[in-house]
């Protein structure tokens, strides 16, 4: 829950809450200006934790405090995810096999660093007729990568454009 959504002290609307103190210990139900009363005593605020129970579940803590803890497990959560980039290698069917060497190449790179990569070939004119050259080049490129790919998505036609989807192999 964001801290936005949360209500402290006044903006407190029930009229009977649910009270947790700030060591943790349940301290049962009680009217707002009651809890609110402890929280001022100890010098901290009291927090709407839980506003959709019956009644509203509170604690008290020290709101400062609550929130940088909160944005550090946010900032702690994003840091071990991990992006994945989706590369684009694009071809013609009629490529040369210096230029088709060098594209794996740049291929097997993309996929040991982590980012899928698309294949794409595209047709132009009369090529369209002759689809299968195609379907032999990406043969090719996956015979010159062997091993180090999982097909997302097999070779097919989308229009006037063949492509692939290859991401790397999961590390154990």
């Amino acid at each position: 829950m964001a801290e936005k959504d949360l209500r402290i002290n006044e903006q407190i609307r029930a009229r009977e809450v649910r009270l947790i103190r700030d060591e943790g210990e349940p301290q049962g139900i009680m009217s707002t200006a009651q809890a609110l009363g402890l929280a001022k005593e100890a010098g901290l605020d009291l927090v709407e934790v839980a506003p959709q129970a019956v009644p509203p579940v509170v604690k008290i803590l020290d709101f400062g405090k609550f929130r940088f803890e909160n944005e550090k497990k946010l900032r702690d959560s994003k840091k071990k995810q991990k992006l994945l980039k989706l590369k684009e290698i694009r071809m013609q069917p009629k490529i040369d096999d210096h230029d088709l060497a060098f594209k794996s190449k740049h291929i097997k790179e993309f996929l040991n660093d982590g980012n899928k990569v698309k294949v794409t070939i595209r047709f132009r004119g009369r090529e369209l007729a002759h689809t299968e050259l195609g379907f032999d080049v990406m043969k090719d490129v996956l015979s010159r990568i062997e091993g180090e790919y999982v097909m997302d998505k097999p070779p097919a036609m989308e229009g006037r454009f063949m492509s692939m989807v290859l991401s790397p192999k999961p590390k154990k």
